[in-house]
């Protein structure tokens, strides 16, 4: 099966429209400006829209633009995004979300690849790029009466899925280059103080959260412990205002422990796990028998990983002192 980056990179070899789909928060803007930095576009304008949030008054003029003077307010000419993207890509996100009748206007655009800006008598043709994004299913949209069948299959001729951060691979890497991204935009309040990268017990602790907010909350979670971290607030305080906000009635999702290592890393690779019992280990100045406690786990499940990994010898024979 082809991975998710090989699809957009797929995607960005051609001029083909993408329908990028995905729960909000997911990186679908990201995933845009990927394939639209990779293609033969790539130095055109990127113009993106969100859908849901066009004024039904202002849609015409915004996706076509306006002539001087065409209505009330008109003091210029106006130029709509389609045109503005034109030698480039247009990205409309949330399409799931834009009305039946706005959604007729764009369907005319893509058939004739030319806008007629309000008060003009001429079309004007229009060479872009089109990328929708959408946390809907539009099928079941279409089913329901809510979304143009037609629009539907001019959109959907490269569907992608962006999997959820919970189910991504590669969350580890995404949370060291968030965390990195927080500590270079903060000032530095303690002249001492100098960030280091997300242990990987920092990172088990996150990797165990649900974030229905995906990347976007991630970063929120990040940018907040950034600016907290050096007054020694922890991650776990952090993480359970993040998932247990009894302001807004909601029941608490947070995880902060788990009675089994085998549990609370299933989504771990092996070495990742190692990382965090020998991190543990250093923490209890490498006594088996209470890191074997911390961790949830049998003391003769910690020695199998010990065994399994081959410490040096010197280390095993501070370990039988210690434990």
């Amino acid at each position: 099966m082809i991975i998710k980056e090989n699809l957009l990179k797929i995607a960005a070899n051609s001029n083909i429209s993408v329908l990028l789909q995905g729960e909000s928060g997911c990186g679908k803007e990201v995933a845009a400006r990927f394939i639209h930095g990779r293609s033969a576009r790539s130095r055109g304008p990127f113009i993106a829209v969100n859908c849901g949030a066009i004024a039904p008054n202002l849609a015409e003029s915004i996706l076509e633009g306006a002539r001087k003077g065409a209505y009330t307010g008109a003091a210029s000419e106006q130029v709509g995004v389609v045109q503005a993207a034109s030698g480039g890509t247009l990205f409309l996100d949330e399409i799931g979300e834009m009305p039946l009748d706005q959604q007729r206007k764009l369907l005319r655009i893509l058939q004739e690849r030319s806008v007629t800006p309000i008060g003009g008598t001429k079309n004007i043709p229009v060479d872009f790029r089109l990328i929708c994004a959408t946390n809907r299913n539009l099928r079941q949209e279409v089913a329901a009466g809510h979304f143009r069948e037609d629009l539907y299959f001019r959109l959907n001729v490269f569907p992608i899925q962006l999997p959820a951060l919970r189910d991504r691979g590669d969350f580890e890497n995404i949370a060291q280059e968030l965390w990195a991204e927080a500590n270079m935009s903060m000032t530095r309040p303690l002249p001492n103080y100098k960030p280091l990268p997300l242990a990987p017990a920092e990172l088990y602790k996150l990797r165990m959260q649900h974030w229905p907010g995906n990347v976007r909350q991630l970063k929120n979670v990040l940018q907040r412990y950034a600016l907290l971290k050096p007054y020694s607030v922890p991650l776990n305080e952090i993480l359970h205002e993040e998932f247990c906000d009894s302001t807004l009635g909601q029941s608490c999702n947070f995880v902060s422990n788990t009675n089994n290592l085998n549990e609370s890393t299933r989504f771990y690779s092996t070495t990742h796990r190692w990382q965090i019992i020998q991190e543990e280990l250093h923490k209890n100045n490498w006594n088996r028998s209470r890191t074997a406690q911390k961790l949830g786990i049998s003391r003769g499940s910690l020695n199998y990983q010990i065994k399994k990994h081959s410490l040096k010898e010197d280390c095993v024979n501070q370990l039988s002192q210690s434990g």
